[in-house]
């Protein structure tokens, strides 16, 4: 018995031992201010790429915010990779030989905590993310206490042994490493450099940049930075920049770097070329050539966002700061009369022969819809972003979600949930174009998938935390946020779902989700729809999607055909000069424009309200003025989108600023 508990111990620490890569190395807590702090990863095999890993860190006490089990942090490690040692570490700047990344000095937990190894990206481990064992390739439990251990990690990654750092007084100053059986041990740090001493030493070049994102016309500065002084010869970097669309004639400058001899350091300035023309946000791809043998990369390739300067903006608003009547239905003539004068089911029926007539409405796949809600959903005060539904915000098209990570991504929300509604991936995912459509009738559900009158802009996160919840009894947007400029969006596109489609229903309450064809809360939703009137937005929305589906969300020409359709009209006969008339579009003149120091407005026969907003929707003045009057604009250069309303009439500007 003896005999097979050993060979069980053996091949189970054989086993562990030939992961390719493994958590060699971690210095969790020194003295004084927590700085020297590191980790590092050990391969099998030398040069072994580090793309698809991260580095996940977990804290295993009680201290609220991060309860017991929850990341605090996350390094991604993609575009890494080991040296011919098998070696790479990360760590603060006060470490040395320089880290591959690096990252603020107290970063590190001194314990009870643990360090994770994953298959996958840190956007999977943002703050407070519950511990799993799912794609764990390596963990390591630590403490700097001999009566404290992170329980509960322990359990979830099957770790057998906590290690305590500070296991002396004098082992303050210690590391903990790991031995070639795969067990741990408390020494000296040796950081970068295999723990049994032997391996190569080398000269570790680090690749930084000083912006991350930057817009056309700017300049970047790329640095190569090498942990020892160069010796004999000045060292020579080649790299490149290309990437898909992003070519040479976007740029300007050396793709060379070189490092004198008895410095450190070296840098690139690349001048990013303003062409004049609109071609989107792109991505620079910055990739180092191999150095010679006695160097190493500690990275060797950097994304870096490239703005056009060149967007183009809309003479409207965005729903967070909407304008109304600047933008006209497209409704053809006499496209709602055979509903004039009906009352109760017979509207109801007569408005889905209109909206849902076989013989005319065309239905798209999921993947045209990628195409519809760049440009249906484009924000009005930048064409290369898309306006996020929930979040009232923008974010770049290219930002579009492809792969599994959804923090910092788009994607499509159904209004009416795809679960609920019975259509979940009803239609292919394959982009097929405006001119290749099917039948869609009223009882063909699965043209619900890809109805682009419910389906909208979403932030990744916000659309997996809303899920399939019920409206307003049990989802109200983002935690916190009081905005209602989402609200009547959402109304509208339900009541058009529900008059659409014989199998959905918008009814009062919180349905069970196991319920298909309902959706809530209708009591609401009537309440959304008088609180968030139709603005220029969905109505711009509402004219280019008839481009593609030849039908029209009724709810957004006519907002109150919902209380004659779902609430207290209901059994009145309908007449469209029931509906509110749309506002007019003040004439009035800006200058000077470009401008410095202030500019006037003119044409004014009021007093009007007026709110500047720069490039990301952001209102950075508010002032109201009677005609000619003088504004002082304090603002940076750049251009900005000026919203002037005047009684019942309001127009959108673009103002630049020199």
């Amino acid at each position: 018995m003896i005999n097979k508990i050993l060979l069980l111990v053996s091949f189970l620490i054989s086993s562990f031992c030939s992961s390719q890569i493994v958590i060699n190395e971690l210095d969790a807590d020194t003295p004084g201010s927590d700085i020297l702090e590191f980790i590092e990863l050990k391969s099998a095999t030398p040069n072994f790429s580090l793309n698809g890993y991260v580095l996940v860190f977990f804290n295993g006490g009680s201290t609220s915010p991060y309860s017991g089990s929850s990341s605090y942090f996350a390094l991604d490690l993609d575009g890494y990779s080991t040296d011919v040692n098998g070696i790479i570490h990360f760590g603060n700047s006060t470490v040395s030989p320089t880290p591959a990344m690096t990252f603020p000095i107290t970063t590190i937990q001194n314990g009870p905590d643990a360090v994770a190894l994953y298959l996958g990206n840190a956007t999977d481990f943002p703050l407070n993310t519950f511990a799993t064992a799912v794609n764990l390739i390596d963990s390591l439990a630590y403490s700097n206490s001999a009566t404290t251990q992170p329980t509960s990690l322990i359990t979830i990654f099957g770790i057998t042994v906590c290690t305590n750092e500070n296991q002396t007084l004098a082992a303050a100053t210690k590391s903990i490493q790991r031995k070639n059986d795969g067990t741990y041990e408390v020494k000296t740090p040796t950081p970068g450099v295999p723990n049994d001493g032997s391996g190569i030493t080398f000269n570790y070049i680090t690749l930084t940049t000083n912006l991350q994102t930057i817009t056309e016309g700017q300049s970047l500065q790329i640095t190569c930075t090498a942990s020892q002084a160069i010796t004999t010869s000045p060292l020579v970097l080649n790299f490149t920049l290309n990437n898909g669309a992003f070519n040479s004639s976007d740029y300007s400058g050396s793709l060379t770097i070189t490092i004198p001899v008895g410095v450190t350091t070296g840098t690139s300035t690349i001048q990013i070329l303003n062409d004049g023309v609109n071609e989107g946000d792109e991505e620079m791809l910055i990739v180092m050539a191999t150095p010679s043998s006695s160097y190493l990369l500690n990275n060797n390739s950097l994304i870096i966002r490239v703005e056009d300067i060149n967007f183009t903006t809309l003479p409207f608003g965005t729903p967070a700061n909407p304008t109304y009547g600047q933008v006209v239905s497209t409704k053809p003539l006499g496209y709602y009369d055979s509903i004039e004068g009906l009352s109760g089911a017979a509207l109801k029926q007569g408005l889905q022969n209109i909206i849902a007539n076989p013989t005319i409405i065309h239905g798209h796949t999921y993947g045209d819809l990628q195409v519809i809600l760049k440009k249906a959903d484009q924000n009005p005060v930048n064409s290369n972003q898309v306006w996020l539904i929930y979040t009232e915000q923008p974010r770049s098209k290219i930002d579009f979600q492809t792969g599994n990570s959804i923090i910092g991504k788009w994607n499509r929300e159904h209004i009416y949930c795809q679960s609920r509604g019975g259509f979940a991936d009803a239609t292919s995912g394959t982009p097929a174009g405006i001119n290749v459509w099917s039948p869609a009738g009223p009882d063909i559900i699965a043209t619900g998938h890809s109805d682009a009158h419910h389906i909208r802009a979403v932030d990744g996160q916000e659309n997996t935390i809303r899920n399939n919840r019920n409206y307003g009894v049990d989802y109200n947007g983002p935690t916190g946020s009081t905005t209602n400029s989402w609200k009547g969006d959402v109304a509208r596109a339900l009541f058009y779902m529900g008059v659409r489609y014989n199998a959905l229903n918008v009814v009062n309450g919180n349905p069970a989700d196991t319920v298909v064809g309902q959706i809530g809360d209708l009591a609401i939703l009537l309440q959304w729809n008088q609180l968030d009137p139709a603005d220029d937005f969905e109505m711009n929305r509402n004219n280019f999607i008839y481009t593609w589906q030849v039908n029209r969300n009724p709810f957004i020409d006519y907002p109150s055909l919902a209380d004659y359709i779902y609430g207290a009209n209901y059994g009145q006969p309908w007449f469209s000069t029931l509906s509110t008339e749309a506002t007019e579009k003040i004439k009035v003149g800006l200058y000077p424009n470009p401008a410095k120091d202030f500019i006037r407005i003119s044409g004014l026969q009021q007093e009007a309200e007026v709110d500047f907003f720069d490039m990301k929707g952001n209102k950075v003045l508010s002032t109201k003025i009677n005609d000619n009057n003088l504004i002082s604009i304090n603002f940076s250069a750049g251009i900005y989108l000026v919203h002037i309303n005047s009684g019942n009439q309001s127009i959108s500007k673009k103002l630049i600023v020199e």
